[in-house]
């Protein structure tokens, strides 16, 4: 058997599939192929067939965090993760890096199921935690929103409850996981969900380092989030590794292009309209150990992130051309002993005869494209690694689609011609808890 294994593996291939996890069955028709009305399309000339495009605002949640190989314990708590208590989104991304220790054994053998469904069971039990209270202290909430719940009390009561979130995709590829969760109202209008994992450790194609990437659409915009472990390494020049990991990430991710009738979708990672990608990126900070362990006691963020390689990548280099990160006012994330909240090597405590490894962010989470607006940036304090987890939170733009059906006749008693809207909406009360397009028809008299 293991013979097979390994060849699979080297074998891989790196184009996209459904071979996922997920809460809900694979759904690949397109928006407008939803069963929201019993509405049957007129082919007839007096009938006119327009798409208009809104456009709305989205919370969506990212972190990344490398969990350094330590399984979860059922009483671990992720709420500082998440927190929910304080904050509500609509998506939440979860990327994870080393959910098993990386030995030949889970490199090259088959990938350890039982961990990441371990993990998905604590990001459940968070999320729905508080899932039917106080919905509504959601600050994406519209004007339009908050009228209805003081106009109809008791439609509130009763549909105006905060949805589950479900899992959309659960992919692993050996220590690497991403995990999407979306609000299950919201699930109706998730289309084409693809992941594409890319190996770049052990002979440039090992998943010991890589990436693990998923796409979808939201409505009529396409998302691609990519979590990443790029190649270790504190000497000089290994962030030429990094670098080259990056591009060869962004180069062979490939998604499948058609998948449905007359359906065509972004096949590479740049192709999406909204591009996050996370991961413990493993840049560090080009100074001496002693000047880096010197500034950090110092909180000197500002002359530290001047020789950090991510942010020198992010200015001039190739690779990352073009991508985005937020302000970074907090310490590195790495190298911490385990269980204390002081810096590896500190102390000699438990670290003779090891390497000693500078603080560093190795935790990043960056962005590229229109329509993202990032809301949040910011570290967790969990002590299970050596890592510290890194979170986000952005507003993301997403186009919803309003089809108008327009029906004109003539007035010969008049002189006019009365055209007839109706104009088909995702609004977001009745969306949300119907499931179903809402409508309205307006008439007006046109010369």
């Amino acid at each position: 058997m293991w013979p097979r294994l390994v060849a699979s593996k080297l074998l891989r291939k790196t184009l996209g599939s459904n071979n996922f996890v997920a809460d809900f069955p694979g759904n690949t028709c397109s928006f407008v192929d939803l069963p929201t009305m019993d509405l049957e399309p007129v082919l007839s000339p007096k009938i006119v067939l327009t798409d208009h495009h809104d456009t709305n605002k989205f919370k969506v949640f990212v972190s990344t965090w490398n969990v350094g190989g330590v399984a979860p314990t059922d009483d671990i708590n992720i709420d500082e993760l998440l927190d929910t208590c304080n904050t509500t989104c609509d998506i939440y991304v979860l990327g994870f890096q080393e959910v098993v220790p990386l030995k030949a054994s889970n490199v090259l053998g088959p990938d350890k199921k039982k961990i990441a469904s371990t993990w998905n069971s604590l990001i459940r039990k968070a999320l729905n935690k508080n899932s039917h209270n106080h919905y509504y202290k959601s600050n994406s909430l519209s004007k339009k929103q908050h009228h209805v719940m003081e106009g109809k009390k008791s439609y509130t009561e009763t549909s105006m409850i905060q949805p589950e979130f479900r899992c959309l995709i659960s992919k692993q590829m050996v220590g690497i996981m991403i995990s999407v969760w979306v609000r299950s109202d919201l699930h109706p209008f998730f289309r084409n969900p693809s992941v594409s994992c890319v190996g770049c450790g052990i002979m440039g194609c090992l998943g010991n380092k890589g990436s693990v990437s998923v796409r979808f659409q939201f409505y009529k915009t396409s998302f691609c989030f990519v979590c990443c472990h790029l190649a270790s390494g504190g000497r000089e020049g290994d962030e030429r590794l990094r670098n080259a990991n990056a591009a060869e990430i962004l180069l062979r991710t490939c998604f499948p292009t058609t998948m449905g009738p007359s359906l065509d979708l972004p096949k590479r990672i740049l192709d999406h309209d909204r591009i996050i990608l996370v991961g413990d990126l493993n840049y560090r900070v080009s100074l001496s150990e002693t000047d880096t362990r010197l500034l950090v006691n110092r909180k000197d963020w500002n002359v530290l992130l001047e020789n950090d390689q991510l942010r020198m990548e992010l200015m001039d280099g190739k690779s990352l051309e073009a991508w985005h990160e937020g302000t970074i006012n907090f310490a590195p994330t790495y190298k911490y002993q385990l269980n204390c909240d002081e810096y590896y090597g500190c102390s000699h405590i438990g670290t003779k005869g090891k390497k000693k490894r500078a603080p560093a962010w190795c935790d990043r989470i960056i962005w590229t494209g229109d329509g993202l607006k990032q809301l949040m940036y910011t570290r967790c304090e969990t002590r299970l690694s050596d890592h510290r987890p890194m979170k986000a939170i952005f507003s993301a733009e997403v186009k919803v689609s309003r089809m108008r059906c327009q029906s004109l006749c003539l007035s010969h008693r008049f002189g006019q011609r009365p055209s007839t809207n109706i104009d088909f909406q995702s609004d977001d009360v009745y969306k949300s808890h119907s499931n179903r397009l809402s409508f309205n028809i307006k008439s007006k008299m046109t010369p």
